[in-house]
């Protein structure tokens, strides 16, 4: 997938494209549905399935106190995006100026000419322009006339539940694991870079790799196991303790610490995506370290029973 940054400086013209348009936090079901669209529309034509999302997430600008937390960086959303077959993705920076175009600028200026749209795919509850002045049906009047077709997406029901951003927010902050991943089609994840700790894991005959999260979502402070995935190709059952480690005291924000089952070696600098699948505890100050390590063994003998 090719990934391109500013849809009014695009270093080539696209191919009559079927594009797909949103914030896609998360790329959950109903996010799937609508970009698999897209995909189907454009390669049915022989031409080019593109998404459109913004950078940073709108909210964070227009009300950036009420902004969500991101479930996912742009980085992995990308990813995830591309693994739904997309051909190509164009990140609009979204900022004040951006925010004040109008409606039908938007559409003619963005849609109709920079991308060179013949069919735009949109949520049914989507809005854009100055003030969300536009929705789906304004959207597809302005589309007849500037020579695309919209086609709309309706709400994605999973067992009865509608897929949104904000619903697996709110089973993810509750520590609703399952519920989540019904929606997100997928397990709920924590993708980032293994940075440094202060290497207490390895004193404690325990190791474990610290994660700097590139999403902001993070579940309530507990234990939780699930798997750890290095790369396309490494898979290992985990445990994951996300909060303040409270028998030590010394940390100065949340951590997320994984420690992989049956792993050895040295994984700072990786990427990795934990895979979270369900909590097992919430997190206890323990009046000794030995008795913080009496429990983490019981939690690595319970999540690998549970990740059989």
């Amino acid at each position: 997938m090719e990934l391109f940054r500013d849809a009014e400086a695009l270093p080539r013209r696209l191919r009559a494209p079927a594009v797909a348009l949103g914030t896609f936090d998360g790329v959950h079901a109903g996010h799937a549905r609508l970009l698999r669209l897209a995909v189907e529309h454009a390669h049915r034509r022989g031409a080019e399935a593109v998404a459109l999302t913004f950078d940073p997430h709108p909210a964070k600008v227009l009300a950036p106190d009420l902004a969500p937390p991101l479930i996912h960086g742009l980085s992995r959303k990308a990813e995830l995006i591309a693994a739904l077959g997309i051909d190509t993705l164009v990140v609009q920076p979204f900022d004040a100026r951006f925010a004040g175009r109008s409606a039908e600028a938007f559409a003619s200026d963005i849609l109709a000419a920079a991308l060179t749209a013949r069919e735009v795919v949109v949520g049914y509850d989507f809005t854009f322009g100055r003030d969300r002045q536009g929705n789906a049906v304004a959207l597809a009047a302005m589309g007849s006339r500037l020579g695309f077709e919209t086609i709309v997406v309706p709400p994605v029901a999973v067992d009865g539940l509608v897929a949104s951003s904000t619903k697996v927010r709110e089973f993810v902050l509750e520590a609703r694991l399952s519920a989540a991943a019904l929606l997100l089609g997928r397990p709920f994840e924590i993708t980032g870079k293994v940075v440094p700790g202060v290497g207490r894991g390895k004193t404690l005959g325990i190791p474990t790799a610290n994660v700097e999260p590139e999403g902001e979502l993070l579940p309530p402070p507990g234990v939780y196991a699930g798997w750890a995935e290095l790369g396309a190709d490494r898979r290992y059952a985990m445990v994951l303790n996300v909060g303040m480690a409270p028998t030590f005291a010394d940390r100065s924000g949340p951590i997320v610490e994984a420690h992989l089952l049956g792993f050895q070696g040295d994984l700072y600098g990786e990427r990795v995506v934990l895979l979270l699948k369900q909590r097992l505890r919430s997190e206890v100050r323990f009046a000794t370290p030995e008795a913080l390590v009496k429990q983490i063994h019981l939690d690595i003998a319970r999540a690998a029973e549970l990740l059989q």
